[in-house]
């Protein structure tokens, strides 16, 4: 046997090359969402679930770690801000593809012209708060590893379709996709696979070349029934909170938790007593939250600004009752928890943070998990993932504790499902 080593070597050469070139594409995740919705007002950032709607595919997105970058493209300030709270970049779109009758092909078009470095583009649907991690992961893969040049989600259903016959029109309506002399079983029927609108990912060159998100070597991947929601009017919004709440995806969890005192666990006001001595009071609910965190083995870190003197001097008393670390912070936390964050050897993401004032906003946005009581001030509102129902110092951490631990339960949960391989059932 010969071998000629100079062509072998040229060969692997090539293969590395080639797939060198596969793994340096810039694939970019993309959400539209234009500000003038017509069936719901700024749908795309109104609170489901506490959280706001475009958050919830952000999120997965995030957390597929396959995306060189994130985006939102839109025409809208608060949308940007919300946008940029969740760690998306933001493509401000033109008034031309900003029309009602634009199309998302020619915003998508419009995104690549100005972001020349995307190789591949994945139109993430902002109205499907169901969308998985994997559901991307396993999509994208058919795109970078197996050659395809688009691929889009669909839902397998099992329903039987029947011609239109036009109102005053003397024919017949007639089965499309049934015999009904041998109508089957849904249990004998495999079903059909629909759109679900979900995602769509296309490559740069069939986008801008071809004027399509389908075609060349196309694929698809399919989302179960559970996971496949939309949201286009008011009606919709109470199903799709019900079936978020069950099936959305919740992050991986966080195990540490920053939470401010003043304004957070206390109302922020300070009573004098005849003696002359300051008091603050604390709710007994959210001294219950912050032991069901701790049983959950979620650390509790309190936060209490240098210039709060009043707070200060019960530090000893507020530890002794919660059983917390208490941490003085300046003004803007962010300096003082950055170095504890690094210390714990963390990352943001694995963190909560719960406050109410304009310099608590980086850590909000920061954080992957973050709160604010219902009388915070709007910085901090824009700026935070969840909105208390409750006011600061009157059950707001015990709210915003059961919110963490229901996004923690859930994460162990999808990690165990995660690992189950459907086609051994």
């Amino acid at each position: 046997i010969v071998i000629n080593k100079k062509k072998t070597k040229t060969r692997i050469k090539a293969q590395t090359a080639s797939l060198t070139q596969k793994q340096k594409r810039h694939v970019a995740a993309l959400v539209l969402a234009r500000g003038g919705s017509k069936g719901i007002p700024l749908k795309n950032i109104k609170k489901l679930a506490g959280v706001p709607l475009l958050a919830w595919v952000l999120r997965a997105a995030a957390d597929a770690e396959m995306f060189d970058s994130v985006w939102v493209s839109t025409d809208h300030d608060e949308i940007e801000n919300v946008a940029k709270s969740w760690g998306a970049k933001v493509h401000r779109r033109s008034p031309e593809v900003s029309r009602d009758c634009s199309t998302s092909l020619e915003t998508i078009q419009e995104f690549l012209r100005n972001n020349t470095d995307v190789d591949v583009v994945c139109n993430i649907q902002a109205t499907s708060p169901c969308l998985h991690p994997s559901h991307l992961k396993g999509a994208l893969k058919k795109i970078l590893e197996d050659g395809y040049d688009s691929v889009f989600s669909v839902v397998r259903r099992h329903q039987f379709r029947w011609k239109e016959v036009k109102k005053g029109s003397v024919e017949c309506t007639q089965p499309l996709n049934l015999d009904p002399a041998k109508r089957p079983r849904r249990q004998d029927w495999d079903g059909e696979l629909y759109e679900n609108g979900s995602f769509y990912i296309s490559t740069r060159d069939l986008i801008l070349n071809e004027g399509r998100l389908q075609g060349g070597k196309v694929g698809y991947h399919e989302m179960e029934a559970e996971h496949s929601v939309d949201i286009d009017v008011d009606i919709d919004w109470p199903v799709a909170e019900q079936r978020v709440r069950r099936y959305g995806y919740f992050g991986r969890g966080v195990s540490l938790m920053f939470c401010k005192v003043s304004g957070c666990l206390t109302d922020g006001r300070v009573s004098l007593s005849a003696s002359g001595e300051d008091t603050v009071s604390i709710h007994y609910k959210d001294t219950t939250g912050i032991g069901m965190l701790k049983k959950d083995d979620v650390e509790v870190v309190l936060l209490i600004s240098r210039d709060d003197l009043v707070t200060q001097s019960l530090a000893d008393k507020l530890k002794k009752v919660t059983g917390c670390e208490v941490m003085l912070v300046e003004e803007d936390p962010l300096k003082d928890l950055q170095s504890v964050v690094r210390k714990k050897k963390m990352d943001w993401k694995d963190v909560a943070f719960m406050g109410n004032e304009t310099a608590d906003a980086s850590c909000l946005k920061l954080a992957g998990l973050s709160a604010v009581p219902a009388d915070a001030c709007k910085d901090a509102s824009d700026a935070a993932k969840y909105t208390c129902r409750l006011l600061g110092g009157a059950g707001a951490v015990k709210e915003f504790a059961e919110h963490v631990l229901l996004q923690k339960q859930k994460a162990k949960s999808q990690m165990k499902q995660d690992r189950i391989d459907r086609n051994n059932f």
